[in-house]
């Protein structure tokens, strides 16, 4: 008896002391950099009709969170609960519904819906939980054919497109007001050489931010997280104006994926741009 209260008195102590020593693989913070736990977080996040969860496209840790906030959201809603996400394009909308539907075979769904080269990796399991669980999943992003048009020859050309091809668009014409003091614009003129291709390259991300937030307001959920690159929804910019103008009555919350040095406090250059950052280290492992 004195052999297993020794033996279960030493395994606590090395228990305690592991965990006082663990390395931390994320932080979550809010938008004061106050660390916050994860319970907080859902718990914050859950009256939201939106959540736009920001990703570094090639961090596990994201992909692995976005599972988790999907099922803790949907526990919490339930039917009333929708997915989407920006690596699934509007004219694959039929294709994803016959898969979740089990009308077509893993194999057809890979041929056909034009999948990132990560997905095995970082989306399958966001999208088999949706196809699981029966939760609606909605392709947010515009076609990219019609994204690479807006680039070459800009948004004004839209118009000319069939109405079978619109279909897949917002409301023409979309809105877009040309900053060029902002950042993102900036550094697409610094690329392209030309102020017009630049203002071509900010009006193709436009018609990608317009087409998601269409499709998330037009789907009718009262309850929608939404995945996509840190870009479309940082700064409350991105994804956000147009889900104002398309659907005021939504409310909506972000959520930015950061890489840090050290992940014990949020860094000044990363305050601003979310209500909610996942901080992860620097140096952690990447999925491609």
């Amino acid at each position: 008896m004195r052999y297993i209260i020794i033996t279960f008195t030493l395994l606590f102590t090395l228990s305690v002391n592991a965990q006082k020593g663990y390395k931390k693989a994320y932080t979550i913070f809010d938008s004061e950099g106050k660390e916050i736990g994860y319970e907080t977080l859902i718990k914050k996040i859950a009256p939201y009709n939106v959540v736009l969860f920001g990703e570094i496209h090639n961090c596990a840790i994201a992909h692995w969170l976005e599972l988790e906030v999907a099922r803790s959201l949907y526990t919490q809603h339930g039917n009333e609960f929708t997915m989407g996400a920006e690596m699934f394009e509007a004219d694959n909308q039929l294709i994803i519904d016959e898969y979740m539907q089990r009308v077509i075979t893993y194999d057809r769904f890979e041929d056909e819906a034009r999948l990132w080269p990560n997905y095995s990796t970082d989306y399958y399991p966001f999208v088999y939980f949706a196809k699981e669980n029966n939760i609606p999943f909605v392709a947010t992003n515009v076609p990219r054919r019609y994204a690479n048009v807006v680039k070459n020859k800009g948004l004004q050309y839209l118009d000319s497109l069939s109405h079978e091809a619109k279909s897949y668009l917002p409301p023409l014409p979309v809105t877009f007001k040309q900053e060029e003091e902002n950042s993102a614009f900036s550094l697409m003129q610094m690329f392209s050489g030309s102020e017009s291709n630049a203002e071509y390259m900010a009006q193709a991300q436009a018609i990608k931010d317009a087409t998601m937030a269409w499709n998330i307001a037009k789907s009718g959920s009262k309850y929608f997280l939404h995945i996509n690159g840190n870009y479309h929804s940082d700064f409350k910019q991105g994804i956000v104006p147009y889900l104002t103008e398309y659907a005021p009555q939504l409310s909506v919350v972000t959520i930015c994926n950061v890489r840090q040095d050290d992940i014990t406090s949020l860094e000044d250059e990363n305050k601003g741009r979310a209500d909610f950052y996942i901080a992860v280290p620097t140096d952690m492992s990447v999925s491609y």
